[in-house]
């Protein structure tokens, strides 16, 4: 059986290292990037305690290797800018273990040292279909140092190649975003906040917010979001000082000391600044041949509110890892086989995924337009918004 996994991100080392165990199955990973480049990953994200729970239970190895790179995340803190608290919540009363705020290239670095010798380091693809042989069977065309390969007759497609992914677009047709009319900005700083910023916290004015936590390597990520009208450009205009300066400073009085310093941060970095915005797809979690199995964004693209974009990537890899290493252990699969594992995944995974994105978006009240974020954070406090958390947070597919 030959296995093929595009891109050796967060999902895709799961699944690789996963297939590597298994006896008469041949597998590969096309990674686009040289094995030390993370030039496209210079920011932080925060792993919720699901993704930490499900890493565990899959792969003690690679928790303990994510681990060794992070810092815990163990509370959950709002506040106005001018210092208001709204909201401090200690994860521990909503989850089982914690979950970890991580620089990206570390993320990378960390499960990609673990999957040491399975992948093909700079192997951009550049097509993928379907071959004219009677199966039908994927095949994927990349290029490399050496020139261009084609690799036929692939019996399992792993599409780990993101929310723009070449493998979806080319085999399901691309998905199509649906935006929620907010702007998303981020930035990875030198920590010189002398100990104002520490674990997750987010900052309201009006609804504007600023979000930050330190990470290893004596950084700090910093996110800002605001609205937008649906389907406008990000004017240049915004992307100023100036403008940004304006959104978060309160009306009357001062920001807090920690605000202060985090606006001084970001006008001082704009021309480093990552925009986005606020947009989600509809999940799909194979093609129509049952041949090919979407995994992370390029299955599923979500709102990042509660920080669940990488967390259901490294969740929904565990998934398909536990499914392949559980059926397939004494014996390679079949045709059957491999469309029977990917309709159960769907059925394990489905209702979760949309769980996730519905919770994620719900949790996105207090970011748009005339939103009240001192009434939209209280609402966090009560009972039906935590024992959602909970559920987000302890209800792991086997584990």
């Amino acid at each position: 059986m030959k296995a093929v996994v595009i891109g050796a991100g967060v999902a895709g080392c799961i699944v690789t290292r996963a297939l590597a165990t298994l006896s008469q199955i041949e597998v590969i990973c096309l990674e686009r990037v040289d094995r030390e480049d993370h030039s496209e990953s210079g920011t932080g994200l925060n792993l919720g305690p699901n993704a930490i729970k499900a890493l565990l239970s899959h792969d003690p190895k690679l928790h303990a290797a994510v681990l060794a790179r992070s810092y815990p995340w163990k509370r959950w803190r709002t506040s106005l800018t001018d210092g208001t608290v709204l909201f401090d919540l200690a994860l521990s009363r909503v989850a089982e273990n914690d979950g970890v705020r991580i620089r990206w290239s570390e993320l990378y670095a960390a499960l990609r040292n673990e999957a040491q010798g399975l992948i093909r380091y700079g192997a951009k693809v550049t097509a993928a279909g379907y071959g004219a042989d009677d199966d039908h069977r994927p095949f994927v065309e990349y290029t490399d140092s050496t020139g261009r390969h084609r690799i036929d007759n692939i019996d399992l497609l792993l599409a780990t190649d993101g929310r723009y992914s070449l493998a979806r677009e080319s085999l399901a047709g691309a998905p199509v975003m649906r935006q929620h009319g907010v702007v998303i900005f981020r930035l990875l700083v030198p920590d010189t906040s002398a100990g104002l910023i520490d674990d997750y916290e987010q900052w309201f004015n009006g609804s504007n917010r600023l979000l930050a936590f330190r990470v290893p390597g004596d950084s700090v990520y910093i996110a800002g979001t605001f609205p937008i009208a649906i389907g406008a450009e990000i004017a240049d205009s915004a992307k100023t000082s100036e403008f940004l300066y304006k959104l978060y400073a309160p009306a009357q009085g001062r920001p807090s000391a920690q605000c202060e310093w985090l606006i001084e941060r970001i006008c001082a970095n704009i021309a480093r600044i990552h925009w986005a915005r606020l947009q989600e797809s509809a999940p799909l979690f194979s093609d129509q041949s049952e041949r090919t199995l979407f995994l992370g964004d390029s299955s599923h693209a979500m709102v990042p509110t509660l920080g669940q974009g990488a967390t259901q990537a490294v969740e929904g890899a565990c998934v398909a890892a536990r499914l392949m290493t559980e059926r397939w252990r004494n014996s390679p699969p079949d045709t059957q086989e491999i469309a029977a594992l990917l309709r159960q995944f769907r059925q394990v995974r489905e209702q979760r995924v949309q769980f996730v994105m519905n919770f994620s978006r719900e949790a996105s009240d207090t970011l748009g337009a005339g939103a009240d974020p001192v009434a939209g954070t209280k609402l966090k406090t009560e009972p039906p918004f935590l024992a959602k958390l909970e559920q987000l947070y302890r209800n792991i597919e086997g584990a």
